[in-house]
C-alpha cells in the first residue's frame, strides 16, 4: 500500500506561463499539512534557476503550519524590459527537512516562456504553440555537422472551429529549414506529410516538425531565428517565438603544393600553394617555407604572404624559390636537391594540419665548359698557398662589420611589436652585441655575449653562413606610443670600443581614444522615482575602459549616477565596426531639482582625460505630489462624527509624498501611515486634524469635528473616570501577535 504524503501542494497555473518583457508574472502555491503534527516548510527555487531567482524579489519563503492547516504563497517574476525571448526552465522545491525528512524535498519542474514584444496578447480561445526542446540564450540547441536539428512545434487549437495553421521562419532563407505538417486522412494520427498546412479540429492538438539544416558555407556562431504561426481564422493574430541555435566551429584546412618549375640552372623555382578552407570559420594565415636541411641554401618569396580565407573558399599563393649563394651550385652530377617544407601560421592560433606539404628544388650542376676556371685555379694554387699562409699566420684579424640594421616597418600602431633584422660580417670576431633604444619608454640595454658562440637568447633569431651572422625578427618588446631610436653596437674581441654601430628611427602611434558623437535623453522633465531613458553613440569604443553618467545640480554638485564597463555595454548596446550605439538605457532619477547630465568616456590609454558630452538641455526632476490618500475615524470620512461614551475609536491615515512630515493634532507628529486606537470619554478632543507638509512647501490637510454623548459621562462600568488610552500601530512599530489561522487567500 502506497504511503500518503504528509504535504499537499497545488500550483496555479499548472502549465507553462507566458509573459512579455516588462510584465509581472505571478505563481500561486497552496501548501497543506495533512499530517497530525505541526511543521516548518520551506518553499524556494533551486540553485540552477539563477535567472528566475534574479527576477523574483523573494525567491524563498517559509511557512509554519499546524496539523490539517494550509496557506498560500505568491511568487512574482518581474521580467526585465531587456530580457531575451525564450523558454526558461526552473524548479520549485517544497522542503521540510526537520519534520518530514523522508518525504521531502518535493520538486516541481516548471517553465516560463518570455515572448517577443511584437507577440499579440493571447486570449482564452486563441490558438497557442510551444517548442520542444525549449531553448534560451543560455541553453541553445547545438547543430552538429551534417546532422539536421529537429524542433517539434506543438499547436493547440483552443477555439470551437476548425482552423488551418501555417508555420514560417521569416528570418531565414528557404534552404536553411524544412517544415513538415501532420498528415490528415487515412494515414492516421501522428503521421507526417509534406503538405502546406495543418488542419486541426476544435480543442485538439497536433505537432509540426521543423528541421534546421544550414548551408555548408554558414559561419560558426549563435543564431536566433523567429518562428511565426499563422491562423486562417485569425489572420491578424501574431504568434511568435525564438529558437536559439549554436553552430560549433569546425577547423579544417587543406594545403596542397603544386610544382610549376622544380629544376633550375640560373632561374628561380616556381610553385603554387593551394589553400582550401573546409571549415566554417574565417582563417587569417601567414605562409612561408623553411629548409628541411641544417643549412638553408635558398631565398623565397610568397605572393601574398598573408591571406584571409573564408569558409569553403580556396586561394592560390605563388611561391618563388631562388637558390643562393651562387658558389654552392654543384660542379657535376645530378644536381643539388634543396628540400623545404611549407610553414603556415594562424593569427588566431587555430589548429593547423598535422602534416604540411614538402617540396624539392633541384639545382642543376654547372655545364662542362665551366671547368676551365677550375683548371686555371689549380694552376694558381701554388701562388695562393703562399697568400693563404700569410692570411692565416701573419694577417691581422678583420674586425666585424655591420652590413645592415633595419626594422620591418617605420610606422606602428600602439600594441604592434617592433622587430629588428641585421647582418654582421666576420662574426667570429664578435665579443658582444648591445641593443638599446631612446624614446618615451626607454628599455634597459640588452647585452649578448658571443664568447661561446651565439647566445641562447638569439638561437631562434640568428644563424651563421659564410662568416656572416644573420638575425631576423628580434622582438624589442617596445609597444608604447612615441618616437624611438634603436641603436646596435658590435664589439670586437679584445676591444672596449664598438667596432661598428647602426641606428633606426621608428614611430609608434597611439590608438584613437573613444569619442562621444551623440548623447540625449528621451524627455526634458521627469517625475522623481521614475526611470529616464538615455541614448548615446561612441566612436572607437574598443579603447573604452569605463563609461559614466554624471548629473550636475544647480549648485555645481556632481554625482555619478551610473558606471558601465565594456562587458556591461555589450549587453546593453549594439556594437558595430567602429561605433557603439546604445538606445533607451534605463536609469533611475536623482533627487528633485534641475540638472545637466554629462556622459564621460574614459580611454584605456593611460594618462588620457575622459571625453565628455552634455545632454541637449537642463532636465527638471519634479518631486512626487503630496497627497493625503485616506483619513478615517472608525472607517468613516464624514466630517462630523458623534461617539458614545467608552466607545472604541480607531483613527487611520495614509499620506504619500517625498520628504513629507505629518502632524496629527492634538497628538503631535506621526509617521506617513498608521493608526491610533482610543476610547471616547470626557477628555476626548472635540476636533482632530491631519496636516501633511513636505520640504518643497506643499501642504494638505483634513479634519473631523467630534461630539461625545453625555448619557454616562466620564465613567466606566465601575463608576470611575475612564482615561484616554492610545494604542499606536504604525509601520515603524511591531504589530501584536495574532494566532495562526488557516486561510487560503486567492489573489487572482
Amino acid at each position: 500500500m502506497q504511503k500518503l504524503s504528509p504535504l499537499s501542494v497545488i500550483i496555479d497555473p499548472p502549465g507553462i506561463q507566458f509573459g512579455m518583457p516588462g510584465e509581472i508574472v505571478a505563481v500561486y502555491v497552496v501548501v497543506s499539512n495533512q499530517s497530525s503534527q505541526g511543521a516548518v516548510i520551506d518553499v524556494f527555487f533551486d540553485e540552477a534557476s539563477d535567472t528566475l531567482q534574479q527576477w523574483c524579489s523573494s525567491p524563498r519563503e517559509r511557512l509554519a503550519l499546524g496539523p490539517q492547516q494550509n496557506s498560500e504563497l505568491t511568487f512574482e517574476f518581474e521580467i526585465p524590459i531587456d530580457a531575451l525571448p525564450g523558454t526558461y526552465d526552473y524548479t520549485l522545491v517544497v522542503d521540510a527537512p526537520e519534520h518530514f525528512p523522508e518525504d521531502t524535498p518535493i520538486q516541481f519542474p516548471r517553465q516560463l516562456k518570455v515572448m517577443l514584444k511584437e507577440h499579440t496578447a493571447v486570449r482564452v480561445n486563441d490558438p497557442t504553440f510551444s517548442l520542444k526542446p525549449a531553448t534560451n540564450p543560455r541553453n541553445p540547441a547545438i547543430i552538429k555537422p551534417k546532422e539536421p536539428l529537429q524542433i517539434e512545434v506543438k499547436v493547440d487549437n483552443r477555439s470551437d472551429r476548425v482552423d488551418r495553421f501555417r508555420l514560417t521562419c521569416p528570418d531565414l532563407e528557404d534552404q536553411w529549414y524544412t517544415i513538415r505538417y501532420a498528415a490528415t486522412g487515412v494515414e492516421g494520427p501522428g503521421l507526417l506529410s509534406g503538405s502546406s498546412g495543418l488542419e486541426l479540429n476544435p480543442n485538439s492538438q497536433e505537432r509540426i516538425l521543423v528541421q534546421f539544416h544550414p548551408p555548408t558555407d554558414t559561419f560558426a556562431g549563435n543564431y536566433s531565428p523567429t518562428i511565426r504561426l499563422y491562423s486562417a481564422n485569425s489572420p491578424n493574430l501574431v504568434l511568435l517565438d525564438l529558437v536559439y541555435i549554436q553552430i560549433p566551429p569546425v577547423h579544417k584546412l587543406n594545403v596542397e603544393l603544386i610544382t610549376l618549375r622544380g629544376k633550375v640552372s640560373n632561374s628561380s623555382g616556381e610553385y603554387q600553394i593551394k589553400l582550401t578552407n573546409q571549415g566554417n570559420t574565417p582563417r587569417e594565415l601567414k605562409i612561408s617555407i623553411k629548409s628541411r636541411e641544417e643549412e638553408q641554401l635558398f631565398k623565397f618569396k610568397c605572393e601574398p604572404s598573408k591571406i584571409r580565407l573564408l569558409p569553403n573558399k580556396s586561394f592560390n599563393v605563388h611561391l618563388t624559390v631562388n637558390p643562393k649563394p651562387w658558389w654552392r651550385r654543384p660542379l657535376f652530377g645530378a644536381g643539388l636537391p634543396l628540400n623545404f617544407v611549407v610553414v603556415i601560421q594562424d593569427k588566431e592560433e587555430i589548429p593547423l594540419p598535422d602534416k604540411l606539404p614538402e617540396g624539392t628544388l633541384i639545382w642543376n650542376a654547372r655545364p662542362w665548359w665551366q671547368f676551365i676556371p677550375i683548371i686555371l685555379t689549380i694552376l694558381g694554387c701554388l701562388g695562393e698557398l703562399a697568400f693563404l699562409v700569410w692570411l692565416l699566420f701573419f694577417k691581422p684579424p678583420t674586425p666585424p662589420k655591420l652590413i645592415y640594421f633595419i626594422s620591418d616597418s617605420v610606422n606602428y600602431i600602439q600594441g604592434d611589436e617592433v622587430r629588428l633584422d641585421w647582418q654582421i660580417r666576420n662574426y667570429e670576431q664578435i665579443s658582444k652585441i648591445e641593443i638599446d633604444n631612446t624614446g618615451p619608454v626607454p628599455s634597459a640595454p640588452q647585452n649578448f655575449n658571443f664568447d661561446k658562440g651565439i647566445p641562447p637568447k638569439l638561437k631562434e633569431e640568428c644563424q651563421t653562413q659564410h662568416r656572416i651572422l644573420s638575425c631576423f625578427n628580434y622582438d624589442t618588446g617596445v609597444t608604447q606610443p612615441g618616437d624611438y631610436t634603436f641603436n646596435l653596437q658590435v664589439f670586437a674581441r679584445g676591444q672596449d670600443k664598438a667596432a661598428t654601430t647602426g641606428n633606426i628611427k621608428v614611430s609608434i602611434k597611439e590608438k584613437p581614444d573613444p569619442t562621444i558623437i551623440n548623447f540625449q535623453l528621451d524627455k526634458s522633465q521627469y517625475m522623481s522615482g521614475n526611470a529616464m531613458n538615455l541614448s548615446w553613440q561612441i566612436q572607437n569604443y574598443q579603447q573604452l575602459s569605463q563609461l559614466q553618467v554624471v548629473s550636475k545640480a544647480e549648485n555645481g554638485t556632481e554625482t555619478v549616477l551610473a558606471s558601465y564597463t565594456p562587458n556591461q555595454l555589450k549587453k546593453l548596446c549594439q556594437p558595430g565596426n567602429q561605433t557603439l550605439s546604445c538606445q533607451n538605457v534605463p536609469l533611475n532619477t536623482p533627487e528633485p531639482g534641475q540638472y545637466t547630465f554629462e556622459l564621460k568616456a574614459f580611454s584605456s590609454n593611460p594618462g588620457k582625460q575622459p571625453n565628455t558630452q552634455t545632454a541637449q538641455s537642463t532636465i527638471n526632476i519634479l518631486p512626487k505630489p503630496l497627497k493625503i490618500i485616506s483619513f478615517t475615524i472608525n472607517g468613516s470620512q464624514e466630517p462630523n462624527i458623534v461617539l458614545q461614551p467608552n466607545q472604541p475609536v480607531t483613527i487611520q491615515w495614509k499620506v504619500e509624498g517625498q520628504d513629507a512630515s505629518v502632524q496629527l493634532d492634538p497628538f503631535g507628529n506621526v509617521p506617513l501611515s498608521g493608526s491610533k486606537v482610543l476610547t471616547a470619554n470626557q477628555a476626548f478632543p472635540s476636533s482632530i486634524q491631519l496636516l501633511a507638509t513636505d520640504k518643497f512647501g506643499n501642504k494638505d490637510s483634513r479634519g473631523f469635528s467630534i461630539k461625545v454623548n453625555n448619557s454616562t459621562p466620564g465613567s466606566g462600568s465601575n463608576g470611575l473616570p475612564v482615561p484616554l488610552t492610545p494604542n499606536v500601530n504604525t509601520n515603524g512599530a511591531p504589530a501584536p501577535l495574532v494566532p495562526l489561522t488557516p486561510n487560503v487567500n486567492n489573489k487572482r
